[in-house]
């Protein structure tokens, strides 16, 4: 009986990356807000990817709203000289700061992510957004109901501040902060924002741990000519 048990739980240990790819595939198919239609005219948002992260690119400065004082330019070392676009993107404490690039990621940090650990954001401010794989264009109360989704994801202090990790960030334009709650598995990186979209009435997946489950529903950026 002792070995018929080990075997059935084998199988089960086995089944459950299989459910979570299946579970992904489906959660990447069904829509959330799916009335929602591109405005012709609006403010211009773009999604930034690296093949396994999504961040989300918003004006410095738009609809009357100012990251500015928020995530002001004096907490990264040399943000690009009249940058107006800013990053934001969440992800699991260890999994961020101790992984500059992926050849840094181990076991016990990638164990880390997929267990859940405290989230934290990632700004960067950025001279150029046409970088990124996606853009799409918003109504300014979509806007501002995006600019308040991710406001929210920050752990401010009592002065409603966020809250400047002291790391050297991953180059001269970044900074890390304290976020609410927990990133992990079911709540990744990717799905925080796509449930930053969704909060703002922007349609979205479902849920969508991997990047491509996110991407696949917006429009492809045009390239900078300059």
């Amino acid at each position: 009986m002792k070995r018929g048990w080990g075997r059935k739980a084998l199988i089960g240990l086995l089944a459950i990356p299989g459910l979570y790819l299946f579970a992904a595939l489906v959660g990447a198919l069904i829509p959330v807000n799916r009335d929602w239609i591109e405005p012709a005219q609006g403010i211009t948002i773009y999604i930034a990817d690296n093949g396994v992260h999504a961040d989300l690119i918003m004006p410095v400065d738009a609809a009357g709203l100012d990251w500015k004082p928020l995530v002001p330019r004096s907490d990264m070392a040399a943000p690009p000289p009249g940058a107006r676009w800013v990053a934001f993107g969440a992800g699991e404490r260890h999994v961020y700061l101790d992984t500059p690039t992926w050849s840094d990621l181990t076991l016990r940090t990638a164990w880390a992510g997929f267990a859940g650990g405290s989230r934290v954001i990632h700004v960067d401010y950025v001279a150029d957004p046409t970088y990124s794989a996606r853009e799409l264009r918003v109504t300014p109360a979509q806007y501002r109901r995006l600019w308040a989704a991710v406001r929210s994801s920050f752990a401010l202090d009592p002065r409603g501040r966020p809250v400047r990790i002291d790391h050297p960030g991953y180059g001269p334009g970044d900074a890390f902060y304290n976020g609410s709650g927990r990133a992990n598995a079911i709540d990744t990186c990717n799905q925080w924002l796509a449930s930053r979209l969704r909060l703002a009435g922007i349609k979205a997946s479902l849920w969508s741990p991997f990047v491509d489950g996110l991407l696949w529903r917006y429009r492809v950026a045009q390239v900078s000519m300059k």
